[in-house]
């Protein structure tokens, strides 16, 4: 059992992998609702296999390197296809292809993380993860809450989009969501952060998900 278990991180990992290829075949497809949800499993896989990894005590280059590779298609590739076919929806013509950036930039992000020695217990530019959720929670609004079209279907949206792109690979120190301990003074930061998204994903649904990673940002410049 212990033998299996040790692979479990691993399995993990490639199911974010997965869930990025067939995001990718979805968004080709017209269908970026899917795809969005399907970057909601594979975010959930991505935090929980370093946390499995830690509780079954098994680390090393090799996990490391996949998590990054698998990252770069479900965090990169797929997000920028995403804004390009969101672009490409709207007649934008060729820009659309400047889409593309956050991939390069996702690249950028992740190449980075895995030799920035500061980043162990904290992040310097948003994570991957968190951009590419911003980008999801657009077409999960066009499906299930039409009512905030306005708000999102314009330049405003759009230049959201870049800016937390860059901000990947921004100089910016955030907090992680990592547990050492379980206590409420060490971790207020991190518990205040969870109830205030638990309590915005209850009122606006979708539509809270930019609001969370504006919150994450701000919350972290306030704890340094």
């Amino acid at each position: 059992m212990k033998s299996l278990l040790k692979h479990l991180p691993n399995a993990m990992t490639c199911g974010n992998l997965l869930c990025g290829c067939i995001g990718l075949v979805m968004t080709l497809r017209g269908h970026l609702d899917t795809a969005a949800w399907l970057i909601g499993v594979a975010a959930i896989l991505d935090f929980g296999d370093g946390f499995v990894a830690r509780l079954v005590n098994v680390s090393g280059p090799f996990g490391k390197e996949l998590d990054s590779l698998a990252d770069m298609t479900t965090f990169g590739v797929l997000p920028a296809t995403m804004v390009f076919q969101l672009c490409w929806f709207q007649d934008l013509g060729p820009i659309s292809y400047g889409a593309f950036l956050i991939a390069v930039l996702s690249a950028l992000r992740l190449a980075k993380f895995n030799i920035d020695t500061r980043q162990s217990d904290q992040f310097i530019g948003v994570p991957t993860p968190a951009n590419t959720l911003l980008i999801a929670s657009f077409p999960l609004m066009e499906r299930y809450q039409p009512q905030y079209d306005a708000i999102w279907k314009n330049d405003i949206a759009l230049g959201m989009i870049i800016a937390f792109s860059f901000l990947m690979v921004s100089e910016i120190p955030l907090f992680a969501l990592k547990f050492k301990s379980f206590g409420w003074a060490e971790n207020q930061i991190k518990y205040s952060f969870l109830i205030a998204s638990v309590l915005l994903l209850l009122f606006l649904q979708f539509a809270a998900i930019p609001l969370i990673i504006f919150l994450y940002i701000i919350l972290s410049l306030f704890t340094k």
